[in-house]
């Protein structure tokens, strides 16, 4: 099983796509150490996420407790604290960091409202690499401000000599807005096919089975049922800043149970999680994000495998990369079917902007208001 720890929902980032910045939690009400020990060990996969992790000043500490407990530990910052970072993979070189980057200096500034973001990150990724770091890479989200340069963001990461992750624009509830869509859904498909079409070119075999993801991203874009069944619950859940454990973090009603009230046996197997797989299973929103999406293409029976379906998609194109023959795209995606949004509204830049958050109170969380406010399609 997979698991996702959001260790806060404070963060030092002002992004377009997510407001979580604006709505911080109370350091003192975050979830515990102790809380975080009472997970099992055995996970295939836990990913560190926030807000921004590395704001927590105790962040080695969770490192050294969460790090027996599963095969591969992931830290998913905005690279903008090196020094939080570096000792970390220092201690522990096989631990997994993406470093969020949106574009070029400029397209990811202005995404990311961050001042001299870009080579902050740029720097923290050479110390990373610096200090011994064997599983690093950068990670962005497509969207239509950026996506006429992921290829070079691809490029750019093969050429430091690390991975590149992705995802498109989509809503969760932790983002305290829900109007992520594209403005066009077919322009930003496309140019997802160049991206593709790179990869392919690839040896590494996760390299190949990210491009596979990329077509998922695609459909998910263009408003496409998933290419794969949704395992949320099952395969992988999420604990938030406030030990609340839930099957994915993108609808709120989900909820299975509390990591601090509760032992994880208990979560996982009780009446409650039960009734929420369930609902996971006539769950209509079309969201293709990298937890959900890599788990729902892992091997049921063998972790570290691939389902067929994927493997078979990316032998068949890689030799048709290898003899110079293009992808054919519309063999696996209709593009005559585009889902059409109603008022899409255009993000704003927070760059050089100056707003006062307003924290989050542990008896009061903010995710009510979209129980049934919003959408992924």
């Amino acid at each position: 099983m997979d698991l996702s720890v959001i260790l806060t929902y404070r963060c030092d980032s002002r992004c377009s796509m997510c407001h979580i910045w604006q709505n911080p939690t109370q350091p003192k009400a975050e979830v515990s150490l102790d809380t975080l020990a009472k997970l099992p060990g055995g996970f295939d996969y836990l990913n560190i996420t926030g807000g921004e992790p590395t704001l927590r000043r105790d962040l080695m500490e969770v490192v050294d407790l969460l790090h027996p407990k599963t095969a591969v530990l992931e830290i998913s910052t905005n690279g903008l604290h090196q020094n939080r970072l570096v000792p970390i993979v220092e201690k522990y070189p096989d631990i997994k960091v993406r470093i969020s980057v949106e574009g070029s200096e400029a397209t990811n500034n202005k995404i990311r409202g961050e001042e001299n973001g870009y080579a902050k990150k740029i720097e923290c990724m050479e110390a990373l690499v610096a200090a011994g770091g064997c599983d690093l890479g950068f990670a962005t989200t497509f969207q239509d401000e950026n996506v006429d340069e992921i290829v070079d963001l691809y490029l750019m990461s093969r050429d430091m000599g690390v991975e590149f992750a992705t995802s498109a624009l989509h809503n969760g509830f932790q983002f305290h807005k829900n109007d992520n869509y594209q403005y066009d859904r077919l322009s930003v498909a496309r140019h997802v096919e160049d991206l593709i079409t790179e990869m392919m070119k690839a040896w590494d075999v996760k390299t190949l089975f990210r491009a596979y993801l990329n077509l998922g991203l695609i459909a998910k874009i263009l408003g496409h049922d998933r290419l794969i069944a949704c395992t949320a619950g099952t395969q992988f859940a999420f604990v938030d800043p406030w030990s609340d454990v839930y099957a994915c973090n993108v609808r709120p009603d989900l909820l299975m149970g509390n990591l601090t009230e509760q032992s994880w046996d208990e979560i996982l197997q009780g009446d409650v999680a039960d009734q929420q797989r369930t609902k996971v299973r006539a769950c209509e929103q079309n969201c293709w994000m990298v937890a959900s999406a890599k788990t729902a293409m892992r091997n049921e029976h063998f972790a570290k495998l691939p389902k067929p379906g994927p493997a078979l998609w990316v032998v068949i194109n890689k030799v048709r990369s290898l003899f110079g023959q293009p992808i054919p795209f519309e063999k696996y995606v209709d593009y005559s079917i585009v889902h059409k949004d109603v008022d899409v509204v255009h993000r704003e830049s927070h760059l050089g902007t100056r707003q006062r958050a307003k924290v989050q109170p542990t008896e009061s969380r903010h995710y009510d208001q979209f129980q049934d406010g919003f959408f992924n399609r």
